[in-house]
């Protein structure tokens, strides 16, 4: 079996980006450093890694698309805190035979995909 140990995403302020996404998806912070910073999950232990550029990672921050989706527990409560933190969230889209889904962008203008299942 194989799971995924952590997501990784490019930021252009490892703090700033930490607190956006602590506040706007509920994630407490594990480490935040000026190259890094550790974002989990409730209780699943989920990680997103956030990585700035002195990090040397050669990707920059504003993915138009998104390498990942974040699952929400309460789609419209997500969309509603993401409008209210500057996540700019699309209409929700989807059906129940697939999922609902939107997407939104952090403050490096990347491009989230926030799903219900």
């Amino acid at each position: 079996m194989t799971t995924i140990g952590s997501v990784f995403l490019p930021v252009s302020d490892t703090r700033a980006s930490a607190e956006w996404f602590a506040e706007s998806f509920d994630m407490r912070p594990i480490s935040v450093e000026e190259h890094a910073a550790v974002l989990q999950t409730g209780a699943s232990g989920h990680r997103l890694t956030l990585l700035g550029p002195a990090s040397g990672i050669s990707s920059p921050p504003g993915l138009p698309w998104a390498p990942f989706n974040l699952l929400a527990e309460d789609l419209h409560a997500t969309h509603d805190r993401l409008a209210r933190t500057g996540g700019n969230p699309s209409d929700i889209n989807g059906d129940n035979q697939t999922c609902f889904w939107f997407t939104a962008t952090d403050p490096d203008q990347n491009t989230l995909l926030i799903v219900d299942r």
